[in-house]
């Protein structure tokens, strides 16, 4: 794991070239503490740089990498798995490497395969590839987004400048640092398009795409290029007559290959552990696979409802790991910690895991450890999310009795009050878009809809009137492939939808990657590969929600490691206790709003009202209604952290 920033010009780049660059690599430290690199050629516009996260070839793996005859050059952020198999391969064939190092394999493929090189690579990654002979860079992102990365094309397109996190992009001085108006909107009401960030003019690449930027006139050429997409077969062609263990097993074989492959490092693995399903069927099969016991770390909250350390302590007896428990309270999860996540989330946040993830982080690193497997991506990949089941049970049962569908989606609401307001809306809402593209509204953006009609009237007068006419809702879905859910099965629809809004803007940002790297810490999510996506999406829906049991086919295949209680139990959404649920979150909250929501530090920042937002403050001091304050919550914590935004990136 590493950071990458650079740029690339059709024009030659000014002399200061090397230092915007180190101001570039500068902001990304904390990704890469083991050291840096850089590879300068001014007058090609060239200009690679590399934060070094030592996990593989701890001696010989420093970057920019260069290929055996300097064709190529290459810098790499996270982890190529199979790349043993695959170098013996190349070389086998003729090809020759200079390093040990995994990156290093991206090189031989691209010089034997060519831009169809992305089909044989495996694991998390966002890396730059610069042919020297063909004068072009490739930047490439993973498959699901894992890894971060952000750039941002000049006015005249003449220049890209490019990074692992959005912070390196605006850290060079040709771009300007400003919040992006629709993208503040999006953030208040929690869901941002795919591909959009906080800042004006700064993307982020697709996930499962690739740019190749070349000079034509004077000017760069930039195209993007899907080569993977999570893709569910159409309805029509899924068999009826279907054999149950055959997917069990090929789910279970697959996500051992997956989990045997994010064990390989010239460090120490541990594992990440929650008391649900995902975590501790990785921690049991990771025991498995090492015959030995497995350093495992979790999550404490002071609140029993939200608090699932007890369970993942009854994993960690039945594996004998070496358990480590991370105690966590208002003064932890507010404060410093509260405002630290926000300057490596770059983006706004609906609730303090976050905050507690950067700081189980920290004690992974604390405690000698540099890397991790961990359970993201299991509920996408086989329908864990409440918000699933209710479409399921709304859309995809149309063979069942309506009072069989009545009582699911009863025991639904009933196990899930404690999230509504957040996870699950309390009233059906629909939007034309949606409908339109999906056949129906999916119900992980209907609670989303609900803080939308709190978060607009907050804004200025001023970026109301710009926003004129803006509606966020139609355009997250314009930026959603109709063809990948024309045809689909509700579930795969709903699943689908999810995985491109949510998966990559929040759950592998502030809840992932973001604030793993931010203590140096490499996360690798074992369910996030893509030949375990492929057995997924043919598993007929039927299996991963059978009857009133969520990820059914996965719980079948790992049975054999999990407690009973464990199996048995329904998806828990896993979140740190909102603010209004003790008085000491409370008076932490209040710390920050008087410092962040302040009228005069809202006029700053221009995005919202000081008048409105004072009166939703008071309106949130006074409320009393579970539901309602689970929402306002949610918006309250959008509000706090678009504000520390501004003024850790524009007003600074």
């Amino acid at each position: 794991m590493c950071g990458i920033a650079g740029h690339f010009s059709a024009q030659p780049l000014p002399e200061n070239a090397s230092e915007n660059l180190e101001a570039q690599l500068k902001t990304l430290v904390h990704r890469g503490p083991d050291g840096n690199g850089a590879f300068v050629l001014r007058e090609k516009g060239v200009a690679l740089g590399h934060t070094r996260l030592a996990i593989n070839d701890l001696e010989g793996g420093h970057q920019p990498l260069h290929a055996v005859d300097d064709r190529f050059v290459l810098t790499t952020n996270g982890e190529f798995y199979d790349f043993k198999q695959l170098r013996s391969t190349l070389m086998a064939e003729g090809d020759r490497f200079t390093t040990k190092s995994d990156s290093e394999i991206a090189i031989g493929l691209y010089r034997k395969f060519g831009l169809e090189f992305t089909e044989h690579l495996r694991g998390e990654f966002a890396f730059a590839l610069y042919d020297r002979q063909e004068d072009e860079l490739i930047l490439v992102r993973d498959r699901f987004g894992v890894r971060p990365l952000f750039y941002r094309v000049s006015p005249d397109k003449t220049t890209i400048v490019y990074g692992s996190e959005a912070k390196s992009v605006l850290a060079h001085p040709d771009v300007p640092a400003k919040l992006d108006g629709k993208a503040a909107l999006h953030q208040l009401m929690q869901t941002i398009a795919p591909g959009m960030s906080a800042f004006e003019g700064v993307t982020s690449l697709d996930p499962g795409h690739f740019l190749r930027i070349r000079k034509r006139s004077g000017r760069l050429d930039i195209q993007q290029v899907r080569y993977w997409d999570f893709d569910f077969p159409v309805e029509e062609s899924r068999s009826r007559d279907f054999d149950e263990q055959e997917y069990i097993e090929r789910v279970r074989d697959t996500l051992i290959r997956s989990i045997v492959l994010r064990l390989e490092a010239d460090v120490p693995v541990g594992c990440y552990l929650s008391g649900g399903i995902d975590s501790c069927c990785i921690l049991g099969l990771a025991t498995g696979a090492m015959q030995s016991p497995t350093k495992a770390y979790t999550i404490s909250f002071d609140d029993d409802s939200y608090d699932e350390a007890p369970i993942a302590r009854e994993m960690a007896e039945s594996m004998n790991a070496d358990q480590e428990v991370i105690h966590l309270k208002a003064a932890d999860l507010y404060g410093e910690n509260y405002i630290k996540t926000v300057w490596h989330a770059e983006r706004t946040f609906y609730n303090t895991l976050g905050v507690a993830k950067n700081l189980m982080s920290k004690r992974v690193w604390d405690s000698g450890y540099r890397c991790v497997i961990t359970g993201e991506g299991a509920d996408e990949l086989f329908a864990g999310y409440p918000a699933l089941k209710r479409d399921m049970f709304l859309h995809g049962l149309e063979h069942e009795p309506e009072s069989t569908r009545a009582e699911y989606q009863a025991a639904l609401e009933k196990t899930n009050q404690l999230f509504k307001g957040a996870i699950l809306a309390e009233k059906q809402r629909t939007h034309p878009a949606w409908d339109s593209l999906c056949g129906f509204t999916p119900s992980w953006l209907q609670p989303w809809m609900d803080t939308l009609d709190l978060a607009r009237p907050l804004l200025s007068d001023e970026l109301q009137k710009e926003l004129n006419g803006y509606d966020p809702i139609e355009e997250i879905a314009s930026r959603i492939d109709g063809s990948m859910v024309e045809g689909r099965h509700p579930l795969d629809i709903a699943q689908y939808t999810w995985s491109k809004c949510q998966l990559e803007g929040q759950i592998l940002n502030w809840g992932g990657d973001r604030v793993d790297m931010a203590n140096s810490m490499e996360s690798r999510p074992a369910f996030l590969d893509h030949h375990l996506a492929a057995v997924a999406v043919d598993v007929p829906p039927s299996l991963r929600i059978k009857g009133n049991i969520e990820k059914y086919i996965l719980r079948e295949a790992v049975k054999g490691v999990l407690p009973e209680v464990l199996y048995k139990r329904e998806k828990f959404a896993f979140m740190a206790p909102p603010a209004h649920t003790d008085k000491a979150k409370q008076a932490k909250v209040e710390e920050l709003i008087g410092e962040f929501l302040s009228p005069g530090t809202v006029e700053e920042a221009g995005v919202c009202s000081p008048e409105r937002v004072q009166s939703f403050l008071d309106d949130y001091r006074a409320d009393t209604d579970s539901t309602s304050l689970v929402r306002k919550d949610t918006l309250l914590n959008h509000l706090l952290t678009l504000h520390i935004l501004h003024k850790q990136f524009i007003a600074s």
